[in-house]
């Protein structure tokens, strides 16, 4: 299951995912899948598709959501 849909628009699973970046800021993927509930080989299949769409950016060995992401959520 894609954490974006064909439209570049975050799926249920990507706004989970994004959701718990702005909950709880700097992530890990690991962190990701344990607060989501999400595998953590989905999570980070979606959040390299993310940081390719520009919702996530990576800093150091963790994630952040873009102002773009956080506009998708909201």
């Amino acid at each position: 299951m894609p954490c974006i849909n064909p439209e570049g628009k975050p799926t249920e699973t990507g706004k989970k995912v994004l959701q718990a970046l702005r909950d709880n800021g700097l992530c890990s993927a690991e962190k990701v899948a344990e607060v989501t509930g999400v595998a953590l080989f989905r999570v980070r299949s979606g959040l390299r598709d993310m940081i390719e769409a520009e919702l996530v950016e990576m800093v150091t060995d963790k994630y952040d959501i873009t102002e773009k992401g956080i506009g998708l959520i909201e």
